[in-house]
């Protein structure tokens, strides 16, 4: 997350000190940039980070033990001599971060390299013969606990084992597809035994291929960013380095919008193609590129076309993306087989699925409306660019002319954002006052106040959490629990992110740079804190109603990761509280009563539990009729859980008069929004969320609904 109220005194010295690496000429250079990268990021660290961690001996056990788990996960690469070799480096990392040394990165990124030739060749030759499903074996798939392989034999043997686990499951699938086919149709041939099990082969064979594909596609220099991200990781969970393309990546994903054609891509073996064209982009407009067209040539304007077939995924996105305004032609083969040269003038593309959405429902004859605000998002390089806090103020706005008698505000699932539009949100709902404390190292906090007297909407108000609500979500929730301006309902406590992240761009710290583009250093330098006093930090935002999830006994949440950042609390600010919260506590005991006695809920907290069992059982057996005994077990348990998914609120979800003619004329706009409508009304936690709303209304609304409610129920009859 960002912060823009404040410039760090911290990062003005750095920007003076750091001009100091400083590349004048071709000679000066230093041809290993790793090296380079490797002093930017250790000395912008360690200067600015809230709270460095000290390089020694234990960080360098962090570092090395973070890597390997990294580069193996599941130990299908690496032997135990591998093992023992990268093991001699164990407590010298430290020592190498400072001296510049990439002896150990060059060994392990060697050998890996050459265990992954052996293994491409292990799988190929596992492949090409048929399993026994009837041998008596089975494999465990918790990785953490199993050893490295001792030698190729058994490397080899897990390899055999992993990939059988794989095509049993599938092969017991499509004798069920089978089957399933001949009870419908008494004329249809059950394909073979054998003919089953090749195909199971064939397929898993078709995803190692592309599997290793992507892998081979990677370059040395992101194998290096994996190792740097091993190392940041032991500051924090949130510090990390961007490569490029991957400062490219977090720019789009916080502004919501980049310049280019406005189409997604994938690799298909050797080709790329068009997996989907995104709604109101160039190409979408311009009607000619379809989904599913395969990309054969890029050419800039009437520039040579470039032979794009094989090329790296990442290197085609960057011809095809560029300045608005600009052409880009594209030679596309067609599902016809006919070639076609497609112009596109690029412009910029938003992400629909980045902004804040709204919808309104009726319920007991009152209207309601609930906004959905998928991340806090703000276009850093335009102030007059969209952000969360301007769209969500037009929601509201939005909602309260069409006369909504509540509001919800969904963040569930939201990781956060920007800390500038947490105050511009939290201040559409209060007078005026402290939304959140910021705290640097070694200074008193920074208490960010949202100063607009006027209230945006002083009516009933709720926000969904859940344990994937981050950062600013949390800010937000906090704010309004604080005030006791709205109630928060959802998973019992919020991720428990209470830290803050600025990103610095590393290219600024090296005159006359020749070395190429450095990157990114995303590093913590504050931590946040509630108005209260009290920090978010792994404990999250307890909700005032707690509703089961299924996934609340999973380690998820800050609290888990390693290396984060302890929890403290400061000297709260002054604020008054909400003068309107008389229904506040029935509403709350309302809920919980509800919940209780819910059905729905009670097989939402015994599937949690379920799941929770569920994660520590990883043995299975390769004997396919045990295997076969296993899964069934397991199916006949999850059947009780269906209900879950089948469940219907009854409540009908539509977007604002607004919005509808846009939908009108954008069939892919008109898509999303009727499946968004469509989950809402399966989702419990909503329909929880606007009974909640339903207790927060003044008596004189719920007397005129009444009313309104005998009158249509007497001119039905």
């Amino acid at each position: 997350m960002k912060r823009n109220y404040k410039i760090l005194i911290t990062v003005v010295c750095l920007s003076v000190t750091l001009c100091g690496f400083t590349i004048n000429s071709e000679k000066s250079v230093d041809p290993d940039r790793d090296k380079l990268l490797l002093e930017l990021l250790t000395f912008v660290i360690e200067k600015g980070h809230y709270n460095p961690a000290t390089i020694n001996d234990n960080f360098s056990k962090g570092v090395y033990k973070d890597y390997i788990v990294a580069l193996d996960p599941s130990k299908r690469f690496f032997l135990q001599s591998d093992i023992n070799e990268f093991s001699k480096f164990e407590l010298e990392l430290d020592d190498q971060l400072t001296n510049k040394d990439l002896t150990f990165f060059n060994l392990t990124y060697d050998r890996l390299i050459l265990r992954m030739e052996e293994s491409k060749k292990i799988f190929k030759e596992v492949l090409s013969t048929p399993f026994d499903y009837k041998i008596e074996e089975d494999f465990n798939v918790d990785y953490d606990k199993a050893p490295f392989a001792k030698n190729s034999t058994e490397l080899k043997d897990k390899w055999r084992k992993q990939i059988k686990l794989s095509t049993l499951s599938s092969f017991t699938d499509k004798q069920k597809l089978e089957e399933d086919k001949k009870r419908k149709d008494s004329t249809y041939v059950v394909k073979s035994e054998t003919v089953l099990e090749k195909e199971t082969r064939d397929s898993s064979l078709k995803s190692l291929n592309e599997s290793f594909g992507f892998m081979y596609e990677l370059k040395r220099d992101d194998w290096f960013t994996l190792y740097i991200n091993s190392i940041m990781s032991q500051f924090d969970p949130h510090t990390s380095y961007f490569a490029p393309e991957d400062k490219e990546r977090f720019d789009t994903s916080m502004s919501g919008k980049f310049e280019g054609i406005g189409a997604q891509l994938q690799k298909k073996n050797d080709y790329i193609e068009i997996s989907e064209l995104i709604s109101g982009g160039p190409a979408w407009r311009g009607k000619q590129l379809e989904k599913g067209d395969l990309l054969m040539k890029v050419a800039q304007s009437n520039g040579v076309p470039v032979d794009v077939i094989g090329m790296r995924l990442s290197e085609v996105v960057k011809k095809i993306k560029g300045p608005k305004g600009s052409e880009v032609r594209l030679t596309v083969k067609k599902a016809d087989g006919t070639m076609q040269v497609i112009p596109i003038i690029r412009d910029v593309v938003e992400i629909e699925e980045t902004y804040a959405k709204s919808s309104i429902v009726e319920k007991n004859g009152l209207k309601y409306g609930v906004i959905y605000l998928p991340k806090f998002y703000l276009d850093f390089e335009n102030k007059d660019g969209r952000d969360a806090g301007k769209d969500i103020a037009l929601e509201v706005d939005r909602l309260k002319k069409y006369g909504v008698n509540g509001i919800v505000l969904d963040v569930r699932d939201d990781g956060g954002g920007s800390l500038t539009t947490v105050v511009d949100i939290a201040g559409l709902f209060i007078e005026k006052g402290p939304i959140v404390q910021v705290k640097s190292v070694g200074k008193k906090q920074n208490i960010l106040y949202d100063t607009n007297e006027k209230i945006e909407w002083d009516g009933p108000l709720v926000i969904m959490v859940n344990e994937f609500s981050a950062s600013a979500s949390e800010i937000l929730a906090a704010a309004i629990q604080d005030y006791k301006r709205g109630i928060i309902i959802g998973s019992k406590q919020t991720y428990g992110k209470g830290t803050v992240q600025k990103v610095i761009d590393l290219n600024q710290y090296v005159r006359n740079n020749t070395v190429g583009d450095l990157g990114a250093l995303k590093t913590t330098i504050q931590k946040f804190y509630r108005i209260n006093g009290g920090s978010t930090q792994l404990e999250g935002v307890s909700s005032d109603v707690v509703m089961p999830d299924r996934y609340a006994y999973l380690k998820m949440g800050e609290r888990d990761q390693e290396h984060a950042m302890p929890w403290d609390k400061i000297e709260p600010a002054p604020y008054v509280v909400w003068n309107n919260t008389s229904k506040f506590d029935q509403a709350i005991i309302n809920s919980k009563q509800r919940i209780e006695k819910n059905i729905q809920f009670q097989l939402i907290e015994e599937n949690a539990k379920w799941i929770d069992s569920r994660s520590t059982q990883n043995n299975y057996s390769l004997q396919i009729d045990k295997f076969k005994v296993a899964q069934n077990q397991i199916e006949e348990a999850a059947k009780k859980f269906k209900p879950i998914a089948n469940y219907k609120n009854n409540l009908k979800f539509t977007s604002m008069p607004y919005e509808l003619e846009g939908i009108s004329k954008d069939p892919i706009l008109k898509e999303k929004r009727e499946r968004w409508h469509e989950n809402l009304s399966k989702d419990i936690y909503v329909e929880e969320a606007l009974n909640v709303l339903d207790d927060l209304q003044p008596k004189s609304i719920v007397k005129a609904s009444i009313a309104t409610d005998k009158k249509r129920r007497l001119v039905k009859s």
